[in-house]
């Protein structure tokens, strides 16, 4: 059972409800990670906010969404494990790298560089080595790619942290955690 209350979009506040609108426009659902957000119209803000920012940066929607599978295993996050395989799928993420991005894993060697920095920055909490760094790097990415991963690790960082405080009901299919 869930420790933090959802919020009802039919009933909730104005500066909520606006927010929560807006979620299902977007994703034709509001789930129900978004529903506990809304108790506070100022968190649930925060994350479109964020997360909205970092849409308009270079990553694509599919490596973030594989930045969020390598995140979710690494904080045991199955809420966000079971959601970032639905909006992964949604973003043209193949099966086999849905699969594999636990492990920070892809069939494109750029993307699966990207996928072991994010590992290396939530293993390191951000203590990551010059050969992190130069890896990415040669892998093809820039410092203004570099920060994104790093914000795009952060931004999970938080939903893992807020679906394993509330005890997120899954709305999502359960998608095993890998070992």
């Amino acid at each position: 059972m869930s420790r933090l209350a959802t919020v009802d979009p039919d009933t909730a506040t104005p500066a909520a409800k606006a927010q929560l609108d807006r979620v299902e426009r977007a994703l034709g659902a509001t789930p129900n990670m978004m529903r506990a957000m809304a108790s506070s119209p100022a968190v649930l803000d925060a994350y479109l906010s964020f997360g909205g920012a970092l849409a308009k940066g270079h990553l694509s929607a599919a490596v973030r969404e594989q930045i969020a599978l390598v995140t979710a295993v690494e904080n045991s996050c199955e809420y966000c494990y079971a959601a970032h395989h639905v909006l992964g799928a949604k973003a043209g993420v193949s099966t086999a790298d849905l699969a594999a991005g636990g492990h920070a894993e892809a069939a494109d060697p750029k993307v699966a560089a990207a996928l072991r920095f994010a590992r290396a920055v939530v293993r390191h909490k951000g203590f990551v080595t010059d050969a992190d760094i130069e890896a990415v790097r040669t892998a093809g990415y820039g410092d203004g790619e570099i920060g994104e991963i790093i914000g795009a690790v952060a931004l999970n960082i938080f939903t893992n942290y807020f679906n394993s405080v509330g005890r997120t009901e899954l709305d999502f299919p359960s998608v095993p955690l890998p070992r």
